[in-house]
């Protein structure tokens, strides 16, 4: 390891800074040196669905022109085919491939319950959703019942965790019941079931989940999973990541059915830190920046997509009670914060743990790109040189990656290929070829994300001209 002189910043004068100097370690520029090929699986990009073109709620210019900001798709767990997407800016769509007909099946700008996506529109919003696995099963006590993530008005509530930190906004998980599941326009009642304060306008609520593959004798059957972010700002200046007292840098597990209790959900006999005096019993794992996205796979496995700072994108394999390091620690790196008295951004060569933090299985730095958007496992049928493979993307480039799920370890990075994308005959990058002026910096941006359907088929969302494509073999 090359060690470099650096005074220590707990000086408490320059005289006592001469005889403080420490031998530390130096940033390091390009941490993971491995550059990331195109593969040899090569798909096309098929025009499967426009969606509606929206407009930003606030007239001050903030980030980018897309032309709908739609974040994810997902199937309706009924056998119908039908497909859920949801739009930051407030409407949850379903599309009906078998009659070919879209409809905003539900309006929460509409709702009166303080929903407010005008304090930064890239992130803030109507951010995820996800249907009782008893959606469509009449009598049954999901019936009817799915959940939305949303960003709120500070006024609109009380939240269950830093109400007086909560400045910027309050994310929010709220429950509806349709009266009729088979409808294509939401009718019903709905109540609050979780909210929590935001001291700033980013990295706050973002995936809402069921483990479909669970069985009702199970014990994740029917719990809702949610993923929150550090927060805000940069660099976790809360120092939410290390800690259990709240649910933010966490991954939350409920019982959003029983509340019979007087309370909005229940917590899980088997969450982790259920029994621990000042830890928030909500929370399944933590140490995360920003798990925007994660995913169960066909055996329960849950994948997280984890934004870094400025450095490392990874995607770790969820683990029950573990701690995925931040903000002490960023890919499988240390951050200043691991190390001490150097400067905050770069990562450094790792020290040797004194805690037990669970490390990424895939990972990428900054030369290739500068966000990771959205993961899953491919189990469709489409592709089949790609079944089997854990498949994310870099929302900034629009570049997609791919790499094998079995035999990946924790802390063993595995190796990635670039996917090989195919639009209108030609093979391009999606960014350079559908994106938007990015806001962050020069060049395109594609504001991509992944989708899926009921057969396990991907495709890309992009926000920059409001299109899903599937993903088909060449």
């Amino acid at each position: 390891m090359k060690l470099a002189i650096v005074y220590s910043l707990t000086c408490l004068s320059t005289a006592t800074c001469a005889f403080a100097a420490e031998s530390l370690p130096d940033a390091l520029v390009d941490p993971i040196p491995e550059r990331i090929e195109k593969g040899d699986i090569t798909v096309v990009a098929q025009e499967f669905l426009r969606l509606p073109q929206t407009l930003d709620s606030s007239d001050v210019r903030q980030t980018n022109d897309a032309y709908a900001r739609l974040q994810y798709m997902q199937p309706i767990p009924d056998e119908s085919g039908r497909l859920v997407i949801n739009e930051l800016r407030g409407v949850l769509y379903i599309y009906d491939e078998a009659a070919n007909t879209l409809d905003a099946f539900l309006d929460i700008r509409d709702a009166g319950i303080g929903f407010d996506d005008s304090m930064f529109p890239n992130e803030t919003g109507l951010a995820g959703f996800a249907f009782h696995p008893q959606f469509a099963q009449a009598g049954r006590p999901g019936y009817g019942k799915f959940y939305t993530a949303f960003s709120a008005n500070s006024d609109s509530g009380v939240a269950d965790y830093l109400d007086d930190n909560s400045e910027n906004h309050e994310s929010v998980i709220r429950e509806w019941t349709a009266t009729d599941a088979s409808a294509s326009v939401f009718s019903g009642t709905s109540r609050e079931i979780f909210r929590i304060g935001q001291f700033a306008q980013n990295h706050n609520i973002g995936t809402l989940a069921f483990n479909y593959a669970a069985s009702p004798a199970d014990s994740d059957y029917g719990l809702l999973f949610a993923s929150f972010g550090d927060g805000g700002a940069a660099n976790d200046p809360d120092e939410n990541g290390q800690s259990l007292a709240t649910p933010m840098s966490s991954i939350i597990r409920i019982d959003p059915l029983n509340f019979d209790r007087g309370t909005n959900y229940a917590i899980p006999d088997d969450n982790p830190f259920i029994d621990r005096s000042g830890v928030a019993p909500e929370i399944w794992a933590y140490g995360l920046r920003h798990p925007q996205h994660f995913s169960f796979d066909s055996d329960g496995t849950m994948y997280i997509a984890d934004i870094g700072q400025n450095q490392i994108e990874e995607i770790n394999i969820g683990v029950k009670g573990a701690n995925y390091g931040w903000r002490v620690r960023e890919g499988t790196f240390a951050t200043a914060f691991g190390i001490g008295n150097v400067r905050p951004n770069p990562v450094y060569p790792k020290p040797s743990d004194t805690q037990e933090f669970a490390y990424p299985v895939l990972a990428f730095d900054h030369d290739e790109g500068n966000a990771v958007g959205s993961v899953f496992v491919y189990r469709g049928t489409e592709i089949a040189e790609l079944v089997g493979k854990v498949v994310f993307s870099d929302m900034v480039t629009g570049r997609v990656f791919y790499a094998e799920s079995e035999g990946l370890q924790a802390g063993s990075l595995g190796h990635i290929n670039e996917l090989r994308i195919l639009l209108d005959g030609e093979e391009v990058n999606v960014g350079d070829a559908v994106g938007m002026a990015n806001t962050y910096g020069g060049g395109k941006r594609a504001d991509l994300r992944l989708g899926i359907d009921a057969e396990g088929e991907l495709y890309l969302l992009t926000k920059a001209d409001g299109w899903v494509r599937k993903l088909v073999a060449e």
